[in-house]
C-alpha cells in the first residue's frame, strides 16, 4: 500500500490533513442546524463514535446564528471536534453578516457550482475567500457531479464539438469536474489564500467514475484530497460501493480525508457512516481505531446462535470500551479478538488472534477453550461464558498494553 507524503498539509482545527498525516475520518450532520440542541447532540454522538471532523449545513440566517452557540456548547461538554460549515448559494452573505459564525467554524466548504451565476460568481467567491483569509481558516473546494458549473461544462462541450475526434460527453463532464476545482483553487490562491489552506474534492456517485476522476486529479495537484462517493446509497449498497471505490484509491495512496456518505435507514444512527469509514481504513491496515473481532460466518456445524450473539456482544463491548482504553492504554486499538463457532477453524483462528475463544459447535463437547497469544490458558464452561470472556479481555488489556505516560 502506498503512503502519499507529497501532498501539502492543511491544519483544520488542529487536525492535520495531507502531508503524510494519517487519513482522517469525517462525517456530516443531518439535523436542522437552527435546532441547536439536536445538532449539538448529533455532533457529540459522531465525535464519540470517532469522527475527527464534522460538517454542518449553514444554509440560512437561522442556522448561521446558531453556529457560535453550538461550538460553545460542544466545548463545554468536552467535545472539541473541528466544525466545517457547508455553504451553497448564499455563503458569501452569511459569512459576511455573521462574523461569530465565520470565527467559530474551523473550515468552510465552498461548491464552485453553487457560488453564483454570471458576473456575480467571481465577486461572491472572492468575498468568501477574503473572510477565510481574515479569520485564518482553511477551505475545501468541493465539486459535485450533481451541481457542476454549467457554464464551464457548456464551454468545454462546445470546444469538444469542434474537434475532429470529439471525446465522449462523460469524459468532458469528468474534465469539467477537475477543471472546476483546480481553477477555483488557483483563483483562491490569486486572491491571497495560502496554498496550505486549500483542500479539494470531486465527488461523483459511480464507482468507476470516482476512481478515474480522483486518479487524474491526484496527478494534477498537490492539494490534500477529500475522498467520498457522493450519494453512495442505503444499506449494503452504499457500504459496498464506497468500499470498492475508496478502497482502490486508498490502496494507491489517494485520499487524505474520507467520508462514507450513507443514506441512513429510518431511526438509524448517523454514526454508522463513521464506523464504516473506520472499518474500511482498519481492514486495509491504514489505521487502527478499535480492536477487531474475527468471527466465523457459521455453517451446519453451528446451529446454535450463541457464538453469533457473543461475537456481536464482544464487538459492542470493545467499541464502547475504546474511548476509555484509548486514554489509558497505548496500542490497544490494534488488538484482535476471535470468537469462533466450532472446532474446524476455531482453535487455529483463536491462536492467531491476541485473544480467542473457540465455542462448541453442534454435537461437540460443551466447553470453550480460550487462547492468549497462541497459548491455551483456560477452558470456560456453563452459562456465564460471555461474562467470563469479557473479564479475561479486561485482564489481558491491563497486563499487555502500556499505560499512557500522560495519564
Amino acid at each position: 500500500m502506498k503512503i502519499n507524503k507529497n501532498r501539502l498539509q492543511v491544519l483544520v482545527g488542529g487536525v492535520a490533513i495531507g502531508g503524510g498525516a494519517p487519513t482522517v475520518v469525517q462525517s456530516m450532520t443531518n439535523t436542522d442546524t437552527a435546532n441547536r440542541t439536536s445538532t449539538v447532540n448529533q455532533i457529540n454522538e459522531l465525535w464519540k463514535a470517532g469522527s475527527e471532523l464534522v460538517r454542518i449545513t449553514v444554509n440560512n440566517e437561522e442556522a448561521a446564528k446558531e453556529v457560535y452557540g453550538i461550538k460553545q456548547e460542544l466545548l463545554a461538554m468536552g467535545c472539541n471536534v473541528p466544525l466545517i460549515g457547508d455553504f451553497h448559494y448564499n455563503g458569501h452573505k452569511l459569512l459576511k453578516k455573521f462574523s461569530d459564525c465565520a470565527a467559530a467554524l474551523d473550515k468552510y466548504r465552498i461548491n464552485p457550482g453553487n457560488v453564483g451565476k454570471g458576473s456575480k460568481r467571481d465577486d461572491q467567491f472572492a468575498i468568501m475567500i477574503k473572510i477565510a483569509i481574515d479569520h485564518n481558516k482553511p477551505i475545501r473546494i468541493g465539486v459535485n457531479w450533481g451541481s457542476l458549473d454549467q457554464e464551464m461544462l457548456k464551454t468545454l462541450m462546445d470546444n469538444n464539438g469542434l474537434l475532429n475526434q470529439p471525446l465522449s460527453a462523460k469524459s468532458i463532464m469528468k474534465e469539467a469536474l477537475i477543471r472546476s476545482v483546480l481553477d477555483s483553487a488557483n483563483h483562491a490562491e490569486n486572491l491571497g489564500l495560502p496554498k496550505n489552506k486549500i483542500i479539494v474534492s470531486c465527488k461523483v456517485s459511480d464507482v468507476q467514475d470516482l476512481i478515474e476522476v480522483y486518479t487524474d486529479l491526484s496527478k494534477r495537484c498537490s492539494y490534500p484530497l477529500h475522498l467520498g462517493l457522493t450519494e453512495a446509497g442505503i444499506g449494503t449498497k452504499g457500504i459496498v460501493a464506497s468500499a470498492a471505490s475508496m478502497g482502490y484509491l486508498l490502496q494507491n495512496g489517494i485520499g487524505d480525508t474520507i467520508r462514507i456518505s450513507l443514506t441512513p435507514e429510518p431511526n438509524e444512527s448517523r454514526a454508522k457512516e463513521v464506523i464504516v469509514a473506520q472499518e474500511l481504513l482498519q481492514t486495509m491496515g491504514i489505521r487502527a481505531f478499535s480492536p477487531i473481532v474475527i468471527a466465523c460466518p457459521g455453517c451446519g456445524r453451528t446451529t446454535s446462535t450463541f457464538f453469533q450473539k457473543l461475537a456481536g456482544d464482544i464487538q459492542i463491548y470493545l467499541r464502547e470500551s475504546m474511548p476509555g482504553w484509548k486514554q489509558k492504554y497505548k496500542g490497544v486499538e490494534e488488538m484482535t479478538v476471535a470468537v469462533m463457532g466450532c472446532v474446524v477453524n476455531g482453535p487455529g483462528e483463536s491462536k492467531m488472534a491476541n485473544l480467542g475463544i473457540s465455542l462448541p459447535g453442534t454435537g461437540e463437547i460443551p466447553v470453550a477453550p480460550v487462547y492468549e497469544d497462541g497459548k491455551k490458558t483456560v477452558t470456560l464452561k456453563g452459562d456465564n461464558i460471555g461474562i467470563d470472556f469479557i473479564n479475561i479481555i479486561n485482564i489481558y488489556v491491563e497486563k499487555n498494553y502500556q499505560v499512557n505516560k500522560k495519564n
